[in-house]
């Protein structure tokens, strides 16, 4: 890992950026504070959200975090399948009592507006999801003082990132919760994902570049492997989302370790776009229906979404969860880090010694 990228925090563990509010100020701010790297995730925010949040983590700790980015998305929807989609999607809004969203509400998460402030007021990292910048985007943000991140998924789109200029990249492997990161959403290979044990080898011989390891790490010992495969530090989602500073929604949080959840699937349900969650009645009644359509379903689901979580129902809910959600800690964020910092030691010297013996 280059020194710059490690000198951002104290333990190899990044706080993973949870579009939908979990990862909100307290949590990024907590992380950093104990020694990790805590995450804003600007997606979905307006670019003005994004900036208030920004003020109030800077008002939470002084250390260094980042502010990861959607990436604008190419017009390639099917609009018939969408409608077919609506019309299945009918008696779920009058289920909730709630209109269906308009799927032509954008499609560039205002990209452009946030890039604008976080060149004029710059973070010590940012980082991308959903495709790679422009060279003169990632140039811009390095003139800033800013560090950058590209999530990746094959090694194709790591050479990509490294041709773009990014300092590092992020490498998402199939067990990770929530979206995956891909740069172009190809329905032919929703099921051939590579795990991040493979890919973090496949990334590290394709490419001269640091590498932050992201899928379903909830333990120390998972780090440390992660470590020995070739990453510089370790990506975490949903080991975070259930700590008391998180944002997530109650349900969700309770729903990482409650029995009634107990697999995870990709599904284009919520959103139209590849995303691992718990199953629950909604992905399996819609998923095998949606189509490939990112962001058209998932403004078509936001208010059913939304209502689900005010009627308290989780089987309606987007349950975003990595492969390892029984392993969730219910801690808060600063002893969670303190925790995988001494699990990682424990288990980094467990393997020295071996490797002596």
């Amino acid at each position: 890992m280059s020194s710059a990228l490690t000198d951002l925090c104290r333990y190899p563990i990044v706080q993973a950026p949870m579009a939908g509010g979990a990862s909100c100020p307290q949590l990024a701010g907590a992380v950093s504070e104990a020694g990790g790297l805590g995450f804003l995730a600007a997606g979905y925010k307006t670019a003005d959200g994004m900036y208030q949040e920004i003020k109030q983590l800077r008002g939470f700790t002084s250390r260094p975090f980042g502010v990861n980015l959607f990436m604008p998305q190419p017009q390639y929807a099917d609009a018939a399948a969408v409608d077919v989609y609506r019309h299945q999607l009918a008696g779920e809004a009058a289920w909730y009592d709630t209109p269906l969203g308009d799927p032509e509400a954008g499609r560039d998460d205002g990209y452009e507006a946030k890039l604008a402030i976080l060149r004029d007021d710059p973070v010590p990292l940012v980082s991308f999801t959903f495709g790679c910048p422009t060279k003169q985007t990632l140039d811009a943000l390095k003139r800033a003082g800013t560090l950058t991140v590209v999530t990746v998924t094959t090694p194709d789109e790591a050479q990509a990132a490294q041709h773009a200029g990014t300092d590092a990249v992020c490498v998402q492997g199939i067990e990770a919760g929530g979206h995956q990161g891909t740069h172009r959403d190809d329905p032919a290979a929703d099921v051939s994902g590579a795990g991040l044990l493979t890919l973090i080898p496949q990334i590290r011989e394709s490419v001269q570049l640091p590498v932050i390891a992201a899928g379903g790490i909830m333990r120390g010992s998972q780090i440390a492997a992660v470590l020995a495969a070739g990453a510089g530090s370790a990506q975490l989602g949903t080991a975070f989302l259930v700590c008391p500073e998180s944002g997530a929604n109650a349900l969700h949080k309770q729903a990482m370790t409650n029995p009634v959840f107990n697999r995870t699937e990709l599904t284009r349900a919520f959103s139209g776009r590849p995303a691992r969650g718990l199953v629950n009645r909604f992905m399996r009644e819609h998923g095998r229906y949606a189509p490939a359509a990112y962001p058209e379903v998932h403004h078509l689901t936001s208010g059913l979404r939304k209502a689900a979580a005010a009627a308290g129902d989780a089987q309606g809910m987007a349950l975003w969860a990595g492969q390892g959600h029984r392993m969730a800690r219910d801690l808060p964020a600063a002893q969670l880090v303190e925790v995988l910092a001494a699990e990682l030691s424990a288990a980094s010297a467990a393997l020295a010694l071996r490797s002596a013996s």
